[in-house]
């Protein structure tokens, strides 16, 4: 029988760092990932890569401070393989009252520990200060020409920008290995237990894993793992989708943030294409479309390439792959892109060449994780990271890590329990709460 002081089930991203903390950071000699998939591919590889200390809660952002701390400690670790740049999110608006409601989260968000708010003008060098500037007119159409002159302004946060996911998790994936973490390619079909504890891990192939500490880390499909020990978590997913388009006419800048339309909006189709959508059953494209169209550059300085996304349904689905992709999705990120952009007009008639691919989101009510013990002694979940997952993993492999080797926990800790749903007034108290996803 193989044996291991943890097994991980799961090898995305949320996997990988958890290996990663338990063998580098942490010291255990055998760490076992298992998963019948190449590491990174599930839902890993679907992202646009992203992360920020923007959330509308304090837990989110302690949590995810300290996931940006590892992520720069381990950029400065590799010697910057994973290219990770602080070009920050800029929130763009034409509407008064929500650049004001913004403003208001974003004086929220410094007490929460999020960094600084200026106002008016603000900076934009890249190696900028954490924190917020808020962007008046005159600054926005300064800095950023390219967007509509309809904005009245704009929130950029600093404490932001992204990186590659599939590097950070091949470098992390590597410094494990090198520490005798072992990747098994197989599907787990049960665990052990005895007198309440686990004992080991049961898995197509050579039979049974013994370890005293199991980590589930199965993204979309942690329920079906965890149904295994009879716990069932508050998790539903939904299916998102992004587009990778070429924009050969330069019309985004390379140097540019992350750029979202945080205003509702409808999309100018033709008095015909109207007529066409409704013969097609796609009276959801004819309507109001919701907030946070948004794209970033894709790339070096020589790509021509911008990554998309605009969440215009967020059906609850169960996940199936392949993935069900709309065809008209790049279409209308394009069409919705360009209220911000109007200079993407220019593909009106001839979308770029593109790529559309996806995961899912799967994601608690509140729309935070769910990190700790749960089940029989030794078990441990790292689920419901929703569209975060690529941001906020090492910042969760740390919790958990914590509470697998008995270290001191942080005191967001609580916040991210998983027995906290079953704490008589949580879902009242978080109800209202904003969900923070993009």
């Amino acid at each position: 029988m193989r044996l291991a002081d943890a097994v991980v089930v799961g090898a995305g991203i949320a996997g990988v760092s958890v290996a990663y903390e338990l063998s580098v950071r942490h010291g255990l000699a055998r760490v076992v990932i298992a998963d019948p998939r190449p590491p990174l591919t599930l839902t890993s590889d679907k992202s646009t890569e992203c992360y920020r200390n923007w959330w509308p809660n304090r837990p989110m952002v302690e949590l995810m401070n300290r996931s940006i701390d590892l992520l720069e400690e381990m950029d400065a670790g590799s010697d910057h393989r994973f290219g990770l740049n602080r070009r920050g999110y800029l929130f763009v608006t034409a509407d008064p009252a929500r650049l004001a409601a913004m403003t208001r989260q974003a004086r929220l968000t410094e007490g929460f520990g999020a960094g600084p708010v200026r106002a008016p003008g603000g900076v934009v060098d890249n190696e900028a200060p954490d924190g917020v500037d808020i962007l008046d007119p005159d600054a926005l159409a300064g800095h950023f020409p390219f967007l509509t002159k309809d904005a009245v302004g704009a929130v950029h946060v600093r404490r932001a920008g992204w990186f590659s996911a599939q590097q950070l998790g091949s470098w992390m994936l590597e410094r494990a290995r090198d520490q005798g973490a072992e990747l098994v390619t197989t599907r787990v079909t049960g665990f052990e237990t005895s007198g309440g504890r686990l004992t080991g891990v049961s898995h197509e192939g050579d039979g049974t894993i013994g370890t005293d500490t199991v980590v589930v880390a199965a993204g979309p499909l942690t329920q079906e793992v965890t149904a295994e020990v009879g716990v069932e978590l508050p998790l539903h997913s939904e299916l998102h989708l992004k587009t990778a388009f070429r924009d050969h006419m330069r019309v985004i800048p390379r140097e540019a943030p992350m750029i979202i339309w945080c205003d509702t909006q409808q999309i100018d189709w033709s008095r015909e294409e109207r007529a066409e959508l409704a013969s097609m059953g796609r009276a959801d494209l004819l309507g109001e479309m919701p907030v946070f169209c948004h794209g970033r550059p894709e790339g070096g300085p020589g790509s021509p390439y911008v990554l998309a996304l605009w969440e215009y349904d967020k059906e609850v689905v169960t996940p199936t792959w392949p993935i069900p992709v709309d065809p008209l999705y790049t279409e209308v990120v394009m069409r919705g892109l360009t209220r911000m952009v109007p200079g993407l007009a220019v593909y009106r008639e001839r979308l770029p060449e593109s790529v559309v691919d996806g995961g899912y989101y799967t994601k608690t009510p509140e729309n935070r994780p769910l990190i700790g013990p749960v089940g029989p002694k030794g078990f441990h979940v790292v689920a419901g990271l929703s569209g975060f997952g690529v941001m906020v993993a090492p910042g969760v492999a740390d919790l958990v890590a914590a509470h697998v080797t008995g270290d001191d926990l942080p005191e967001y800790a609580g916040d991210f329990l998983p027995a906290r749903h079953l704490i008589p007034g949580y879902a009242e108290e978080v109800a209202a709460a904003e969900e923070g996803q993009l």
